[in-house]
C-alpha cells in the first residue's frame, strides 16, 4: 500500500510540471487541465489511499470522544499532578 501512495504521489507531481510546462510554452489551455486533474487526482485518489493506509488496522474508537473516553483523560490528568 505504501508503494501505491508513493506511485500515485509521483504521478500527480509529474503531472503537475508538464502542466506548468505548458503553461510556459503559452499553452494555457492544455496546461491547466492537466494541473486541474492533478489537483483533482490530488484530492479524491492520493488524499483517501493515505488516510485508509495510515488508519488501517487502528480503532475508530480511540480517536472519538466518548463519555468513557473523557473519563479516561480526567483519570490520568489527576495522576500526572507531582510536577506542579
Amino acid at each position: 500500500m505504501k508503494r501505491a501512495v508513493q506511485f500515485v504521489f509521483f504521478i500527480i507531481l509529474i503531472a503537475f510540471v508538464v502542466g506548468y510546462y505548458f503553461k510556459w510554452q503559452d499553452n494555457n489551455l492544455l496546461g491547466d487541465r492537466i494541473i486541474g486533474l492533478g489537483v483533482l487526482a490530488f484530492s479524491f485518489i492520493l488524499i483517501p489511499l493515505f488516510l485508509f493506509s495510515r488508519s488501517k488496522n487502528k480503532k475508530i474508537t480511540d480517536y472519538m470522544l466518548t463519555k468513557e473516553n473523557i473519563d479516561k483523560m480526567n483519570d490520568e490528568k489527576g495522576k500526572n499532578t507531582e510536577n506542579q
